[in-house]
């Protein structure tokens, strides 16, 4: 009963603030379920602040706050695939992230994970619930997508992530419709040197520490801001993925051009399962 009232809680901080965004249940999506925003790698409510040879393949934006407070880019950072934007041209992008955080949360869930580290275990595809005040990730989590087509794997926690130093996030027999998502209640801190794959969509904050990576993926604050230390951030993996793994055409593992979606459709009733 706890967890389904934590379920309940984190959609409705999702919900809450962007009451006026219209979301039903449906079957899969169709098109893109991050619109504009699958053109950025990292998008900041409040900001984007880099220290260090930050490398980033895709656009860096923020809204609503202005573009000044995008710092470290162009320079000590680099962005090449892409340019540094701020409003309005990215109020549409972080608009759809928002939505696409409202659909993620309102998935059925397939496995609560709650009071379990994420690392050493391999998951297939499905939606996982972590309640934890601060949900961990040590080790390897590897996401083996089966070679299914238009895998989904769907991360919802009512709060935090933090990821040890050095764990490593790793996503095996995917296709060009494999799609990875975390989505927080809360912030995403990655520790130094981990390596991370997906599409994180946190409520408040995203810290990636010194030379840590999302290899294949993108960093979206819809509140605050996100801080980047000498990290590596691609959202098109086939074109540059840094010297990280492959995203299969996935376009950093977000379904491509977004015909998929696994079929799941939100059922916000669903009970879950305990290990």
């Amino acid at each position: 009963m706890r967890n389904v009232l934590q379920r309940c809680a984190l959609r409705a901080a999702f919900i809450v603030p962007f009451a006026t965004l219209f979301f039903s249940p449906f079957q899969g999506w169709a098109g893109t379920l991050l619109g504009e925003a699958q053109t950025y790698a990292v998008l900041g409510y409040a900001g984007v602040t880099n220290a260090g040879a930050t490398q980033v393949y895709g656009n860096v934006g923020v809204s609503p706050l202005p573009l000044t407070s995008i710092t470290g880019f162009p320079s000590p950072g680099t962005v090449t695939g892409g340019t540094i934007l701020g409003p309005p041209a990215v109020d549409q992008a972080l608009a759809d992230i928002n939505t696409a955080a409202v659909t993620l949360a309102g998935l059925a869930v397939t496995l609560d994970l709650s009071n379990h580290n994420l690392g050493d275990r391999t998951l297939t595809p499905g939606v996982y619930f972590l309640s934890d005040v601060t949900a961990d990730l040590t080790g390897t989590l590897t996401l083996d997508a089966l070679g299914n087509p238009n895998a989904l794997f769907v991360f919802q926690f009512a709060n935090a992530l933090t990821t040890a130093s050095g764990s490593v996030v790793n996503v095996i027999n995917g296709d060009p419709g494999t799609e990875v998502y975390w989505v927080l209640g809360k912030s995403a801190t990655l520790g130094p040197g981990s390596t991370f794959e997906g599409n994180i969509l946190a409520y408040s904050s995203i810290a990636l520490d010194s030379t840590a990576n999302i290899g294949c993926g993108r960093a979206f604050a819809r509140t605050e801001s996100v801080t980047l230390i000498d990290n590596n951030i691609s959202g098109n993996c086939t074109l540059q993925n840094f010297g990280a793994q492959s995203d299969f055409g996935s376009l950093g593992f977000s379904g491509g051009t977004g015909t998929g979606g696994g079929g799941l459709q939100a059922d916000p009733e669903t009970t879950t399962l305990t290990l």
